[in-house]
């Protein structure tokens, strides 16, 4: 596979699409990024603060900016979940590899964001079927980190039936250096 900075490929089955995320995804992801009853779920950790609460266009604008212009600088890819169904992007994932700081180090974070329709073990799952088997490449990695806070059940029964393992270790924020919990991990 190719380096992910260089082309980053996209992804899909019957249900999703997963492509990288550009400017004209902004009005479907302002109803993912304004849903207040999806925010409990978005991983912002070690995120300066950001919270990814977008109920403007002209917030999800600049938040899609410094995403396309994270994965410019190589920092992370963040690709649009597009519902086949609907051909409306319904969420994102972000992912990057991470760099030894704390227990987890050289590893392959993933971030997924999803409307609150979509946050069931199904959907959830069946993400994770698409960007897990090629990220061990992408991202030259062993092993997957992902959050997983203990009240979203559908997410704690999307990856367990995935194969993802609840950790005990906390991941070190690079930023602020505090200790974030709730991460699962997936080894290769």
């Amino acid at each position: 596979m190719s380096n992910v900075y260089e082309k980053c490929p996209s992804f899909e089955n019957e249900k999703w699409l997963l492509r990288l995320v550009m400017k004209e995804d902004s009005d479907d992801l302002m109803e993912v990024y304004g849903d207040k009853a999806a925010l409990p779920f978005f991983n912002s950790d070690n995120c300066h603060g950001d919270n990814f609460y977008y109920p403007t266009k002209e917030k999800m604008d600049s938040a899609i900016d410094f995403w396309i212009y994270s994965y410019n600088e190589k920092f992370f890819v963040r690709w649009a979940i597009i519902d086949k169904s609907t051909s409306k992007a319904v969420g994102t994932i972000e992912m990057f590899h991470r760099d030894p700081n704390g227990d987890f180090g050289h590893v392959g974070l993933i971030r997924i964001d999803l409307g609150s329709a979509y946050e069931n073990a199904d959907d959830i799952n069946s993400v994770l079927e698409l960007i897990i088997p090629p990220a061990f490449e992408m991202f030259d990695c062993s092993e997957i980190i992902s959050k997983v806070p203990i009240y979203a059940v559908e997410r704690v029964q999307a990856f367990s039936d995935y194969g993802f393992e609840k950790s005990d270790i906390c991941l070190i924020g690079g930023n602020d250096k505090y200790a974030y919990n709730g991460y699962w991990s997936y080894k290769k």
